[in-house]
């Protein structure tokens, strides 16, 4: 455990240098944008001593580097409100959004997975199959119409749009956008658990097992479902960062304040401070949850070994 967490620092820094490089080179000056079209050249230099941006490069990158370890990446440029609370503020939103749905799918499509692979080659395993193939092939966008012109708009059931911040009052605003999150995610996450689980149906130990005289019932359930759980944890810990991220097209449909919108809105402003903390931090997770799925393998099966 501690050397894999020693192997992530490096990773953690060569991606901010990676990051810090790929800003600088992006056309544009903040100091310009700041001041505006007509600012003169002495109110442009002073926005910009006032950044820190007329400092020689590698200053400006230590200044990052311990703002990354700080966790303060100062005030957005065009909000002039403190990255940390925004970020915060978004996470929390486009967690409550993402995470209820996100552990449904997961939880339905598993159960859905192990049925469809357990009558392999049937027609339960073969009309799921097809659903799926279907439901993957329709557009996020049209998820969100049709949800939105049927539940909301027709039948009055949720609200088009909106969003309130109290923890009762949200979810009236959130329900729909989650359903459409399950709508979407379940057709995918069934092929995958469908595969990973047939996968293991064909390996020896389930060969022996049944030579045993096991029934196919315990074979799936003590044998097969406990070796299909590392593809199973790569996969979730690998997606948990975009959860903290949200759902862009979701956020920007239902006018959801989340960590997403924000993110669009910085774009759409040039608001750089905003967009560099989201992305570093987002590689930051993105490091620690791999750390955690590798040590996760071998508490899942002891004859992982992390090294």
């Amino acid at each position: 455990m501690i050397r894999r967490t020693l192997y992530g620092i490096p990773i953690i820094f060569g991606a901010t240098l990676i990051l810090f490089f790929i800003f600088n080179i992006v056309p544009g000056d903040p100091a310009v944008q700041l001041a505006g079209k007509h600012a003169t050249p002495e109110a442009v230099a002073s926005i910009r001593h006032e950044l820190g941006l007329d400092r020689p490069m590698y200053a400006q990158y230590f200044e990052f580097v311990k703002q990354t370890l700080t966790l303060d990446f100062g005030r957005s440029y065009s909000t002039k409100q403190d990255i940390m609370e925004m970020f915060w503020y978004g996470a929390g939103t486009s967690l409550s959004l993402i995470l209820p749905p996100f552990l449904i799918t997961v939880i339905v499509s598993l159960l859905f997975g192990a049925l469809v692979a357990y009558y392999r080659a049937t027609w339960i395993d073969k009309s799921i199959v097809a659903l799926s193939v279907a439901g993957q092939s329709i557009s996020m966008l049209a998820y969100v119409l049709a949800f939105q012109y049927f539940f909301a708009y027709k039948w009055n059931m949720f609200p088009v749009t909106g969003y309130d911040t109290s923890w009762v009052g949200r979810w009236q605003y959130l329900t729909l956008p989650g359903l459409i999150y399950i709508a979407v995610a379940l057709s995918p996450f069934i092929r995958f658990y469908r595969t990973i689980i047939l996968d293991e149906f064909y390996q020896d130990y389930v060969r022996t097992a049944r030579a045993k005289g096991l029934t196919e019932k315990v074979v799936m359930l003590k044998h097969v479902m406990k070796n299909a759980m590392i593809p199973v944890i790569t996969d979730l810990l690998v997606q948990l960062p975009f959860l903290i991220l949200g759902s862009l097209i979701l956020e920007k449909f239902f006018s959801i304040p989340g960590l997403g919108d924000i993110t669009v809105r910085a774009i759409t402003d040039l608001d750089r401070p905003v967009i560099m903390a989201v992305t570093v931090l987002g590689t930051i997770a993105f490091v620690v949850l791999n750390i955690l799925s590798d040590i996760l393998y071998a508490l899942v099966d002891p004859r992982v070994k992390v090294s």
